[in-house]
């Protein structure tokens, strides 16, 4: 019910402000309303057949794109609606709905669009540094996974965590997930390419290996500490290398991939398990362990295992290079996603939370949110 609600809900905040918000022209920190209810989008349509449009028409740094304006918005809408449904996953079965719609909106807002507008709108601030994300690494990962934690931090744990089985209770579920996470997941990387090129062919191969090589890390590291590995652990790590590689897919050879991987799996094998508990937080679905550590660990790694020749362009011919300089820019983005997300998603969550409350009572926890909120349940 979250998800499909997130989904809807996102739709149409992306329609009235978020796009225009995101990628209008504005000012290097937020766009203006220009777009606004996706005005002109449909400016090039002649007889029934669309154009490439300008990405920051007008601006220094504006971008010719190859594909019609409506294919980029829908393409761009579905990273809108994926973020705020990753956080859910933190605070699974403890928000009440109607907290959850409203914080949804206010974060799309005040978080998102503004964070897509930095690093992946030509003028965006964050942009003009130099950092680079292919498809998501700080937009999506980072920033759902740090919201995360700050929903698990501002809400407290789950009753019964730590003393009751709060494990999951259908493997065949999840495994079914991650099947579709990962075929989905080529979609999102290679699509970020925006264009059937060799980029979009070289963002799919790093994609595949790099997540293949997490899956294994995270198994044997799990296998080295516990003497069993598991199931929700190789997939868990699988969906890590999927984000770890998500900021990469487009800069970085298969090599680099696979060394991406496989440090992305075993670190948020770390994550998810010794920090969570060295901290104390409740994140139901690891949300910034997975989600936000690895787009952290990808994010960085970018920096280091560039390649020039697959992002080179007439502007500039050398393209990303992996260097020390390049980290350093590519840590200032993770620096400033961090802060911005963090500081704002605990304003968000208080406002939320003093104007119609943000937890549901023990009582509700304990019948269950599905039966009490929405009168059904699942058998």
């Amino acid at each position: 019910m979250q998800s499909f609600a997130i989904c809807c809900i996102i739709t149409v905040v992306w329609m009235v402000a978020g796009y225009s918000l995101a990628f209008s022209t504005g000012s290097p920190y937020l766009g203006d309303l220009s777009k606004a209810m996706l005005s002109g989008i449909g400016a090039h349509i002649s007889k029934g057949a669309d154009i490439g449009f300008t990405l920051g028409e007008g601006s220094a740094n504006a971008t010719v794109m190859t594909v019609p304006e409506s294919v980029f918005m829908m393409f761009q809408m579905t990273f809108a609606i994926i973020t705020p449904a990753l956080i859910a996953g933190a605070f699974a079965e403890r928000m009440k709905f109607s907290a959850l719609c409203v914080f949804t909106i206010l974060w799309s807002l005040v978080v998102y669009a503004p964070i897509a507008h930095w690093v992946w709108s030509p003028l965006g601030w964050v942009a003009g540094l130099g950092a680079v994300d292919f498809a998501g690494g700080t937009v999506v990962h980072i920033n759902a996974g740090v919201a995360g934690l700050v929903c698990a931090l501002v809400m407290g744990k789950r009753r019964g965590y730590g003393q009751d089985d709060l494990s999951p209770f259908n493997l065949t579920y999840a495994v079914v997930g991650a099947s579709l996470l990962w075929v989905g997941w080529f979609g999102f990387n290679a699509g970020s390419a925006v264009g059937a090129n060799g980029r979009a062919g070289m963002a799919m191969a790093t994609t595949q290996i790099a997540t293949a090589a997490a899956g294994l890390g995270w198994m044997v590291a799990e296998w080295i500490r516990t003497g069993k590995p598991t199931v929700l652990g190789i997939i868990s790590g699988a969906v890590a290398g999927l984000v770890a590689i998500t900021p990469a897919a487009g800069f970085v050879l298969p090599g680099g991939a696979l060394i991406l991987g496989l440090i992305a799996g075993v670190v948020c094998y770390w994550s998810a398990t010794s920090l969570k508990h060295m901290l104390g937080y409740d994140d139901s679905l690891d949300a910034f362990g997975v989600h936000g550590i690895g787009g952290i660990v990808g994010a960085l790694l970018t920096g280091l295992l560039a390649y020039g020749p697959l992002s080179a362009t007439d502007a500039n011919p050398s393209g990303v290079v992996g260097s020390v300089a390049q980290l350093v820019t590519q840590a200032k983005a993770v620096g400033i996603t961090i802060v911005w997300c963090a500081l704002a998603t605990f304003v968000l969550l208080k406002i939320v939370d003093l104007a119609i409350g943000l937890r549901v009572t023990q009582d509700q926890e304990v019948e269950g949110l599905d039966m009490v909120l929405h009168g059904e349940r699942i058998d």
